[in-house]
């Protein structure tokens, strides 16, 4: 996303990592209490029962203590790496892609409109199998099953086969695509409404404000998407017996059906408060990231 001279692939594969990471550490609490609201169906009561973002905090901490906020952690600090490298290489690979193909000179809001979701797409195929195992481990009705991450790995290939893995590829596909598609396509925007920067404090003002705006953008396009890939994949496969969340389209409506419309938006609250500025942690560390790799380059 930096503007100025391209480096090669790998450097932005690091940058992304770096940036991945640093997102994480920060807002993984966010993302234990988003999981749990969305994977309650309205049937819980008592201390089991969420009656928002608050009170799932609170309850967690009082019931299973501070240090579940970060259950699971390990998946997903093994994935950002990956994850968040991909988006930002992939996205960089495919708008040099698609500018050749369109004989577009530079990117406008199309054209990163376009190469956001293609990014996403990509995203995808990587972080399906971390993320099945996040939502098990998070789950606090599943979590006694495993004692940790690669527990959870081996029981679920050895119980359920190895593509279980895959399980909620086409919702999580449909996540990151929506997520991606907003994120880029504001960042695009909003950098080009934005006073040009002058001083480093400049350059990361507007990487933070575009930056959280297109995370929030994003949130607000893919949560109903995040919500059934959340159901998809908490639920463990069962010889013979049809899953009640299975492809993303038919488990919306499921969900609006049976919980309503708001239903579709659990856990939105507590997403966005992540993903907003998280998305701007993420463009503030891989541009700086970027510029460290262009002066150690230059020396």
């Amino acid at each position: 996303m930096a503007t100025d001279k391209p480096l090669p692939f790998v450097y932005q594969f690091a940058a992304g990592a770096v940036a991945g990471v640093s997102e994480i550490l920060v807002m993984y609490p966010l993302d234990v209490v988003k999981t749990r609201v969305q994977l309650q169906t309205g049937k819980e009561v008592g201390e089991e029962a969420y009656k928002g973002m608050v009170d799932c905090f609170r309850k967690i901490v009082r019931n299973e203590g501070f240090s579940r906020l970060y259950r699971g952690i390990q998946a997903p600090i093994l994935m950002e790496a990956p994850k968040r490298a991909t988006k930002f290489a992939a996205n960089d690979e495919w708008g040099k892609f698609y500018r050749n193909l369109f004989g577009a000179p530079k990117m406008n809001q199309s054209l990163s409109v376009l190469t956001g979701a293609t990014a996403g797409a990509t995203e995808a195929f990587v972080v399906v199998p971390f993320e099945l195992i996040k939502i098990r481990l998070q789950d606090k009705a599943q979590a006694h099953k495993y004692t940790g991450m690669t527990d959870c790995l081996m029981k679920i290939i050895r119980q359920e086969g190895p593509m279980t893995l895959y399980q909620g590829l086409e919702s999580t596909l449909w996540r990151h695509i929506l997520w991606n598609a907003g994120y880029f396509g504001c960042i695009f925007q909003v950098r080009a409404l934005m006073p040009a920067a002058t001083t480093k404090k400049g350059q990361i003002t507007n990487d933070l404000v575009s930056g959280a705006v297109g995370g929030t953008v994003g949130t607000i396009l893919n949560t109903p998407m995040d919500v059934v890939k959340s159901r998809i994949q908490n639920a463990a496969k069962v010889p013979g017996v049809v899953p009640k969340y299975n492809w993303a389209w038919p488990a919306l409506g499921t969900v609006m059906k049976e919980e309503g419309f708001s239903a579709l938006y659990k856990g939105f609250l507590p997403k966005v408060l992540r993903l907003g500025p998280g998305g701007g942690i993420l463009l503030v560390v891989f541009t700086g990231v970027m510029d460290f790799f262009r002066k150690i380059r230059t020396d």
